[in-house]
């Protein structure tokens, strides 16, 4: 397994080893030895799967308490997987960083407590499955707007299929406002 920093502190992304034969393949999708060794300590409590067509964006989202650390990987097709920084007082707060995942590398993107997620289908469909260090609750569950110009996301899509409720996300400059001491 390889384990790479990404450029905003926290991030990373996973390559596993993956043993391919004629049958198929086989690789450790959580070995909890090997991802302490490499820093990402924390515990996972719940196990998520979405199923999405061409087009969806989902995200950005976050929860506020106490904070979701997400462990991501593609079972079927490809996204673009972005993390924003949502982390006061961080040199990076406000920047994202994203990463393509698809189903044929396995790799897989960690985004510790303290950031908004969110990801949009590129290819014809798309089964996302991420582990999370908290479990989901819906009075403190958050959304960033997906195309806020403060935050920039370079998405490589243009109309994308959106949730209810990401069209009504908060904006970054409100999400500041909310926070400040």
């Amino acid at each position: 397994m390889e384990i790479t920093n990404l450029s905003i502190a926290g991030l990373k992304r996973i390559r596993p080893t993956v043993y391919r034969d004629q049958r198929g393949f086989f690789f450790e999708s959580y070995n909890e030895k090997r991802y302490l060794s490499a820093g990402i300590d924390c515990r996972f409590m719940q196990d998520n799967h979405s199923f999405s067509v061409k087009g969806t964006l989902r995200g950005l989202h976050y929860q506020s308490e106490p904070g979701q650390a997400k462990l991501i990987r593609v079972g079927r097709g490809r996204i673009f997987d972005v993390a924003v920084d949502l982390r006061p007082g961080s040199a990076t707060f406000g920047k994202w960083e994203g990463v393509y995942l698809d189903a044929e590398s396995h790799e897989q993107f960690f985004i510790p407590v303290g950031f908004a997620h969110g990801y949009c289908v590129v290819s014809e469909q798309a089964e996302v499955l991420y582990k999370t260090s908290s479990l989901y609750n819906p009075a403190t569950e958050c959304s960033l707007k997906w195309n806020d110009p403060e935050i920039g996301v370079s998405w490589p899509i243009s109309d994308p299929i959106l949730a209810e409720r990401d069209l009504g996300a908060e904006s970054f400059a409100d999400y500041r406002r909310r926070i400040a001491p």
